[in-house]
């Protein structure tokens, strides 16, 4: 794979990202040569090349589902891209697991505050906030009041309305794979994740956190 663009150097992307990388996760992060793919298929997305991402079938009004093992990456290569995109590309990243505990402290409320309720002010513009779900599967179907109810489910389905309606975008980050998602989150779920998503796989299976 050739890393070409005329929009970024990728090397010297690379450079500033293992830079955020050591700073934030410590001197022994460091970004392999298998895991380049990876990055620069995240760094056309989030740096708007649009002639590259023609050529990867990479969507730009969609977000990002990038599926791996565990160990992989999957979380501080998707903390490290809120450091080089723009504006109006930044995301926010939250745990599927704490989106749930919220759940259950603050009820169906949290729905709507990651879905009809997420939106943001850039200059006069209001904008949908880009969430970035880490971790996708890790959750429980929790209750409320005895209630229960697949939180994330939920939060994706209301995204993907907005995301027809208003352009929200969403990422996600998960070890599962397309039968897992099906089996825990349904097929309507997994229907529409097709169409919110462009889909990053890891091909590294080794656990970088070992």
């Amino acid at each position: 794979m050739k890393y070409e663009s005329n929009i970024f150097p990728f090397q010297e992307c690379l450079a500033v990202l293992e830079k955020a990388g050591k700073k934030i996760y410590g001197d022994h992060f460091h970004i392999i040569h298998e895991d380049h793919p990876v990055y620069f298929k995240l760094l056309v997305y989030f740096l708007r090349d649009e002639q590259q991402a023609n050529e990867l079938d990479i969507d730009f009004k969609k977000g990002i589902l990038l599926t791996g093992p565990i160990g992989c990456g999957k979380t501080s290569i998707m903390n490290l891209m809120r450091y080089i995109s723009a504006a109006f590309t930044h995301h926010i990243m939250i745990s599927c697991r704490d989106v749930s505990f919220q759940f259950i402290q603050e009820g169906y409320s949290v729905i709507r505050k990651y879905s009809s309720d997420s939106f943001r002010f850039l200059g006069s513009q209001k904008e949908p906030k880009i969430y970035c779900f880490d971790d996708l599967g890790v959750e429980n179907n929790l209750k409320y009041y005895g209630n229960e109810c697949n939180v994330m489910a939920e939060v994706l389905l209301s995204r993907y309305d907005l995301l027809v309606s208003h352009a929200m975008r969403t990422h996600i980050t998960t070890n599962l794979n397309s039968s897992e998602i099906e089996s825990i989150y349904g097929n309507r779920v997994r229907s529409r994740m097709r169409e919110m998503f462009n889909l990053i796989v890891f091909g590294n299976g080794s656990d970088k956190r070992k």
